[in-house]
């Protein structure tokens, strides 16, 4: 019987986060839910738990260092991790045209898309570098694909200074940790969950978080030898 493997999820405590988690315990996986609100956290890791799903909560917010290196002691003190979902985001609020953003509206944004990804990544980067097949999986969109975006007739949304560009910000960077770990057994893609329907856009998305969640599941349970460095949605890859 193989060894049980931990993942751990940001912002799981709802939405598309919330079925990452459901997803890789459904699997066997132990589960890390992160999330920083200390009721909606343990609300959803005992509506998981009802469901056969083992997972334990970590307090987390993506923006605070201090934070950050406490879930990571917590988890290493639990054995570990395998897999490190880098899902927890914010749109920043519309509308958001350039010409009259508040500057506010984009470091809140690029805060918690970028550099609180790139906080995680670093906190967990021992303990996945110990692992026997580590994964790494960006949630990210595809409204950051700048092909899409000068693309004349693409659906990318509405203008979005905020938003839009921290995607593709946080694109550049997970290609740049690629080439970092391209040596390692480490994997680390991106994931597009498509227009899901969410408290980030007033529930108007079209799809479930069940059906957002598919792709990221996919890629923290890729086999050896799988890719790294890509951005990928349900259909396969999706452009630059």
């Amino acid at each position: 019987m193989s060894e049980q493997k931990t993942a751990l999820v940001t912002g799981a405590n709802k939405g598309i986060g919330h079925e990452i988690a459901a997803g890789l315990g459904a699997l066997g996986w132990r589960v890390g839910l992160g999330a920083r609100n200390d009721e909606r956290r343990e609300a959803a890791v005992a509506k998981l738990r009802d469901a056969g799903v083992d997972v334990f909560g970590v307090p987390l917010d993506v923006t605070d260092e201090g934070s950050v290196a406490a879930a990571a002691r917590l988890i290493e003190e639990g054995g570990g991790l395998d897999a490190l979902v880098n899902n927890a985001g914010i749109t920043g609020g519309m509308p958001q045209e350039p010409s009259t953003v508040d500057l506010e509206t984009v470091r809140a944004a690029v805060d918690t898309n970028v550099l609180g990804v790139i906080r995680v990544t670093n906190a967990m980067l021992p303990m996945l570098r110990r692992s026997t097949s580590p994964r790494i999986v960006n949630v990210s969109s595809s409204v950051g694909s700048l092909t899409l975006q000068t693309t004349p007739g693409a659906e990318t949304g509405p203008i979005s200074v905020a938003y839009a560009p921290s995607k593709s910000f946080l694109n550049a960077v997970m290609i740049q940790y690629a080439k970092e770990l391209s040596d390692t057994n480490i994997l680390i893609n991106a994931a597009c969950p498509g227009y899901v329907a969410t408290d980030l856009n007033a529930f108007h998305g079209v799809r479930t978080p069940e059906q957002g969640a598919a792709t990221a599941i996919r890629l923290a349970t890729l086999p050896d030898g799988g890719p790294s460095g890509g951005f990928f949605d349900d259909a396969g890859e999706v452009p630059w």
